[in-house]
């Protein structure tokens, strides 16, 4: 009889501690599933400039606390967005990767506002051997002659190599406009990103010499201004200096000196008028 109750009282211990679990499962459900909110994420790897369209997204689950700021919970306000940047598949997808809404896809969308696009040919030296991609950044130097002017003795043609502008961002080599990409690519044609200004210094510098590219840190912001390397700078001698015309001889100023000339003397003799008298000299 004892043993009966023993394994009754154990039936209903297991029976509520079963019970017990499922609610306190259900709860954690419950209390799990109001701190998530739905977020839109990239189902697979998108290039910058690509037009978003429903089968590049899906929604998941994510914590309330933790939603990035720019994050979509809503796939049609992402169908015709276009990228700025490029993401990876399961990354977020938010509002400061993507282009104004109305932009159409291709380069033109990933130029920044009060930019312009510029193509200059290269090769294999002056695309710094294919590792000039877009994403990274560049100083652009040309070599031209250096006209001196009207010095007369000097040399009108004096070659100089110049950095004109600095810190260039890349926006594509040939068609390629993909960032993730690591391996360098010889091309002959890089497209960069410039001001309305620079564009036409840059329009200018091809049209007057050669171009090459230099590589530079993409993190390092210091503009470094130069003076530009000569034939004379680069091996350590000096200019030659123009003959001058002979100075001129000084003027001397004469100071003239007048005396007072004695009159000269004159014979006089005394006349009478009437009652009236008078000195007369010749």
């Amino acid at each position: 009889m004892k043993n009966v109750r023993a394994l009754v009282m154990l039936v209903i211990a297991a029976v509520a501690g079963l019970g017990a679990v499922a609610m306190a499962s259900r709860w954690l459900m419950d209390r799990s599933s109001g701190m998530t909110t739905k977020v839109a994420v990239a189902a697979v790897d998108i290039n910058l400039g690509q037009r978003l369209n429903p089968e590049f997204i899906k929604m998941i689950d994510w914590p309330s606390g933790s939603v990035p700021p720019g994050a979509f919970n809503d796939v049609q306000k992402l169908d015709g967005r276009v990228m700025k940047n490029s993401v990876l598949r399961g990354e977020p997808i938010l509002d400061g990767k993507l282009s104004p809404e109305g932009t159409q896809g291709g380069l033109s969308a990933v130029i920044a506002e009060g930019r312009r696009a510029i193509t200059v040919r290269v090769n294999d030296v002056i695309g710094v051997a294919g590792f000039a991609l877009p994403g990274n950044y560049v100083d652009i130097i040309v070599s031209t002659q250096q006209d001196k002017g009207n010095d007369k003795g000097a040399n009108k043609d004096e070659s100089i190599s110049k950095i004109v502008l600095e810190k260039i961002l890349v926006l594509a080599v040939a068609q390629e406009v993909g960032r993730d990409e690591t391996k360098p690519k010889v091309v002959n044609a890089v497209t960069l990103e410039v001001t309305p200004e620079q564009a036409e210094k840059l329009d200018l510098a091809r049209s007057v010499g050669t171009l090459s590219l230099v590589l530079r840190n993409q993190v390092d912001t210091v503009t470094l201004p130069t003076a530009g390397a000569t034939k004379f700078t680069l091996l350590g001698t000096q200019a030659p200096v123009a003959a001058s015309a002979p100075a001129p001889a000084p003027v001397r100023h004469v100071r003239a000196h007048y005396a007072p000339r004695a009159a000269a003397p004159r014979d006089c003799v005394g006349v009478l008028s009437g009652v009236l008298g008078s000195v007369e000299c010749f």
